[in-house]
């Protein structure tokens, strides 16, 4: 019998967490369309969560053609989304402990490509067991995006969740590599496959309208002295939105604290230019045969 107790407080909120994420990842999906903006569906998306009950516990991503993550709305952003490529990804907590999900909104027309991240996290998700190797999950996510004919995004992972923490190990890769560590009861995990039809790399791109703390510090001026106040009570170490910066300029503020160190960016993370990313992501809870999908929509 395992010692590790899946009936507790931790486990109870990560539950909470990913009910909550389910619901809202279906209602934010069916919202997606042609002509939404991202504004608006981010602010939508992230007020339905604190209407369930739980917080956000990063900003909505939404990506579109080329970028794999890390794409995020502005301040007074005026885009909308087109005939793209779109991957919701949203976080959830409940008192620190999260839960992590993604979809693909294909509005381009590319179906295919839309169901081999899908396939690859059913995939995955059938190894899962106390004991599997890493790397055997991310064989699994890599044989089937190939047989698709894509490539799986390699320099992207899956990963740990903890408390107040979004990347903790162990890392799930989206390959197969011979060093990995083995899944234990009681970890929690997000699995997120990514397809492409482009190289199966991503870099960072020039835009960043994500951040988290990176240390405590001080700092003189006024508005990044607010700033970091909100970031350290609220948000902590989880990532936060440059608009969810109630100052007067929020750039400018986090400017001020990323030239100390005190926080880091997260720019948007993109294929090469022309080709197009999709990704499909679960949360689970590593159980002695097999696994609890947290975000799985009943």
């Amino acid at each position: 019998m395992s010692s590790v107790d899946l009936d507790n407080e931790r486990y109870d909120k990560h539950r909470e967490a990913g009910a909550i994420l389910a619901q809202v990842r279906e209602e934010a999906a069916e919202r997606c369309a042609v002509g939404s903006g991202y504004l608006e569906l981010s602010e939508w998306t992230e007020d339905r969560i604190r209407e369930l009950g739980g917080e956000p516990a990063f900003p909505v991503n939404i990506s579109v053609d080329n970028e794999a993550a890390h794409g995020a709305a502005g301040p007074d952003d005026d885009r909308a989304i087109g005939e793209e490529m779109v991957k919701l990804d949203i976080g959830v907590h409940c008192e620190g402990w999260l839960a992590d999900t993604a979809v693909t909104v294909d509005l381009s027309g590319h179906d295919e490509l839309t169901e081999a991240p899908a396939a690859a996290l059913d995939a995955a998700l059938d190894r899962i067991e106390p004991g599997v190797e890493t790397g055997r999950i991310g064989a699994a996510i890599e044989e089937t995006i190939d047989g698709y004919g894509y490539n799986p995004v390699v320099n992207l992972t899956g990963h740990g969740l903890g408390q107040w923490d979004q990347h903790v190990p162990p890392n799930i890769p989206n390959r197969a590599v011979n060093q990995s560590t083995t899944l234990e009861v009681g970890d929690v995990v997000a699995i997120e496959p990514f397809a492409t039809d482009g190289s199966g790399k991503v870099s960072e791109g020039s835009v960043t309208q994500i951040y988290a703390l990176e240390r405590e510090g001080s700092v003189r001026n006024r508005d990044a002295r607010k700033a970091l106040e909100r970031i350290t009570s609220e948000f902590r170490t989880l990532p936060f939105a440059v608009r969810w910066l109630d100052v007067s300029r929020p750039e400018m503020a986090l400017r001020r604290l990323e030239r100390q160190d005190i926080v880091h960016g997260y720019p948007v993370l993109k294929e090469s230019e022309g080709s197009l990313v999709s990704q499909k992501e679960h949360t689970i809870i590593v159980t002695e045969d097999g696994c609890e999908v947290t975000t799985r929509a009943e």
